[in-house]
């Protein structure tokens, strides 16, 4: 388990629903005494740990509720995307039942100034444009026909082109699924797709300090 900083201090640490139990075992036994508040963990010394349920979970009243809602399957929709790149997923628990990944050539950005910087800006900017069509054709094909049984959209990757993808208004069906949080993902290729379904199944954990 890594444990990341978190804005505002204290650290975030994804753990497997597998290993949670686990997890909680040794939060106890090193903080004897510690403290149920709903789904977070308070100790005596003033460490406290709040578990945030994965994309997919309703709401949860407490840690129990909480165990018992993992060890449901769920199915996960997955966009992942940036400005040159996109791969789109459905999964059923650990596995992916259906997927399409796709690159598209939008051109760097050039030291060239004045008029020829606004023209390469331009051609940018349409082949930006276009490459976000693709990609929304690939997620209309790859994601709607699950639409009515995911649980959940999780996205990742750039939020500007994902939410650029999510305007096509064949998407509009996705939009209540989507998950807040944004997966931080490289440019999406098969295998990162294959690990954002473990990302994605994580409870995130907000460790203070």
């Amino acid at each position: 388990m890594v444990a990341k900083p978190a804005a505002g201090g204290g650290r975030w640490a994804d753990v497997e629903p597998r290993r949670l139990r686990r997890w909680l075992d040794g939060f106890y036994s090193r903080h004897d005494g510690a403290q149920e508040e709903g789904l977070k963990l308070v100790a005596a010394n003033g460490d406290t740990a709040e578990l945030l349920p994965p994309p997919g979970v309703g709401p949860i009243a407490d840690v129990d509720a909480l165990l018992a809602a993992l060890a449901e399957p769920r199915r996960l929709g997955l966009l992942l995307a940036r400005r040159n790149a996109v791969a789109v997923g459905v999964a059923d628990g650990d596995e992916l039942i259906s997927s399409k990944v796709d690159t598209f050539y939008v051109q760097g950005r050039t030291a060239a100034g004045g008029w020829s910087q606004q023209r390469y800006a331009r051609r940018r900017e349409n082949q930006a444009s276009g490459a976000a069509r693709d990609a929304a054709d690939i997620a209309a094909r790859i994601l709607l026909p699950y639409a009515e049984s995911m649980a959940a959209l999780v996205c990742g990757g750039d939020r500007g082109t994902v939410d650029e993808i999510l305007t096509d208004r064949r998407l509009a069906p996705l939009l209540p699924l989507r998950h807040d949080r944004l997966l931080d993902v490289p440019e999406p290729r098969h295998a990162i797709l294959v690990e954002a379904i473990t990302t994605a199944h994580a409870i995130r954990i907000h460790l203070v300090p």
